[in-house]
Formats: structure tokens, C-alpha cells, sequence
């Protein structure tokens, strides 16, 4: 089954930002499942100074309200949509085990 492609915008250097799969990618490649708030990002001065129109991060993407818009629909929709058979929901449990873990300072 192939993975719905959702177009996000296009980097100065040429390459493609789209969520693939559940996943935001730079060209093809995975970054983040994650979009951050530049206001809560460590190092937002630096970022707002290269780009000042920037709302998000995601990895080391900065992004526009509007692009974050569209990349976080394309994520949510992602998410929404699972497999149900009993391997599906198993390897749902476990990322959700691991993030819990992760909040709780496991690495």
C-alpha cells in the first residue's frame, strides 16, 4: 500500500517537504513526527533571524503558520487512520509506551 503524499512547501535548495506516511520528509527522507512552536524551541532567536515569517520547527525545518497548518493536518489525518489487526494495534501500544518512557527521562 502506498502512503498518501501531502505537499508542504519547497526549501530554497530545491528539495520537497511532504508528509509521507505519517512522517514530514525532506526530500523523501524522514525528520520529525513533531511540529514544535518556535516560541518553544531552544534556539527560536536563531531562527526567527534566518527566518522571520516562521511559526513552527519540525526537526530542522522552519515553517509558516500556513505550511504547519498544512503539515499538522496531514499528520493528524495520518495518525487517525491505523491498522487494525492485532500487529497494528501492538505496534501502536509500543510507541506509546516509548513516548511515555521518553517523558519520563528514559532515552
Amino acid at each position: 500500500m502506498n502512503p498518501h503524499v501531502t505537499y508542504v512547501k519547497t526549501t530554497q535548495d530545491g528539495r520537497r517537504v511532504e508528509v509521507i506516511g505519517g512522517q514530514l520528509c525532506l526530500a523523501g527522507v524522514p525528520e520529525t513526527t513533531l511540529l514544535v512552536p518556535l516560541s518553544e524551541h531552544p534556539n527560536r532567536q536563531a531562527i526567527a533571524r534566518v527566518m522571520p515569517d516562521a511559526a513552527y520547527v519540525a526537526g530542522r525545518l522552519p515553517l509558516t503558520l500556513s505550511e504547519a497548518a498544512t503539515a499538522q493536518g496531514a499528520l493528524t489525518q495520518e495518525q487517525r487512520q491505523f491498522d487494525a489487526s492485532p500487529s497494528g494495534i501492538n505496534q501502536r501500544i509500543r510507541r506509546a509506551l516509548w513516548a511515555k518512557a521518553e517523558a519520563d527521562g528514559v532515552e
